[in-house]
């Protein structure tokens, strides 16, 4: 029998199929079903039934809205997109299930997330997963001291596979659909939900890069780096939103021309695969959650990374994360400023 282990049981039927394939490997499992206020732990509480697991419920409202909510709403007053899945991963989600792991005294946690955890020596890498599903760009704000005690169970699958082993297990999430939103945001309307919390900025002036009026934007929380769509100017040519400006209240729009860099600076970086950066050093970079990736190299910059890019990045946006590859392996990630 091998250890103790905790899993965040979500009740979809990627942490479902996790909670199998672990049982399989020999592991204890303890399910913990993290309670946001917003979902339903009923499928969660179904699942662990089928399975024959024990199920707690945690509730991560007061830590989701000091260390996710709330930089979420201040982001966007400040003109920034924020990624509140990358904040809560280290800060809430695993936070909250080693501490359960902690109590259990179970030296491990696990997740549904399609990713994968090798070690090297005395460090824990983090690679890809498949490449139709792989979600290490989220989890690269993870640190060390997670990443070594963490197992994902899903990191050689595909999703498709994944659900035929639900069906085949007869898990009665497996044609459950994915869930796209951010989770305390279900209908993923997060200017309404910014307006709820009464975070709204006012409308105010589209703007041409030399300052003509070009008509009125809704509130700067409204709009983000690179959009193109639901701007509802008209003019010569198509209209992109080039830059955000919460001090005058204006955003400008132009013909998406100026929308590529390639010097990008971030900030806080957390290195995973490196103890840190001291020299320029070739990689691959994610500017966002999707599977592009640009050749870069980056370089030492007062304690943040100058990301230079072998061919323009299309509106790195501030507040997103850039993550590093050497390959397969996650090398770090930092904030684009």
């Amino acid at each position: 029998m091998k250890p103790k282990l905790v899993l965040g049981l979500s009740g979809g039927v990627d942490s479902a199929v996790a909670a199998r394939l672990l049982l399989e490997q020999g592991f204890q499992v303890s399910c913990v079903y993290l309670d946001n206020g917003v979902s339903d732990p009923g499928p969660a509480r179904a699942t662990a039934g089928e399975l024959g697991l024990p199920l707690d419920v945690i509730d991560i409202r007061p830590a989701l809205e000091a260390l996710v909510c709330r930089p979420f709403a201040e982001a966007y007053l400040a003109g920034r997109t924020p990624n509140p899945c990358v904040l809560c991963n280290p800060s809430v989600k695993f936070a909250a299930l080693l501490a359960v792991a902690d109590e259990l005294h179970a030296p491990f946690v696990a997740t549904g997330h399609y990713a994968r955890v090798e070690r090297s020596g005395s460090r824990a890498l983090l690679k890809k997963g498949m490449p139709a599903n792989d979600q290490s760009y989220m989890l690269a704000r993870l640190p060390q001291s997670i990443l070594q005690r963490v197992i994902f169970p899903l990191g050689d699958y595909e999703k498709s596979a994944v659900r035929e082993l639900a069906a085949g297990s007869g898990l009665s999430v497996a044609d459950k659909p994915d869930s796209m939103e951010i989770c305390f945001i279900p209908d993923n309307d997060y200017a309404a939900w910014l307006e709820g919390r009464g975070c709204a900025l006012p409308p105010g002036d589209f703007v041409s890069p030399d300052g003509t009026v070009l008509g009125r934007h809704k509130g700067i929380h409204r709009y983000t780096l690179g959009q193109g769509k639901g701007l509802g100017v008209s003019g010569p040519h198509r209209y992109f939103v080039s830059r955000l400006d919460p001090e005058t209240n204006t955003i400008t729009l132009s013909d998406g021309s100026d929308l590529g860099r390639r010097t990008i600076f971030c900030t806080d970086p957390n290195w995973i695969a490196v103890d840190g950066l001291d020299a320029p050093m070739e990689v691959t970079a994610r500017f966002r959650h999707s599977k592009d990736e640009t050749a870069c190299v980056i370089h030492p910059a007062d304690g943040g990374v100058r990301v230079e890019a072998e061919t323009p990045v299309r509106a790195p946006t501030p507040g997103q994360l850039a993550v590093f590859y050497d390959g397969d392996t996650v090398l770090g990630s930092a904030w684009i400023a």
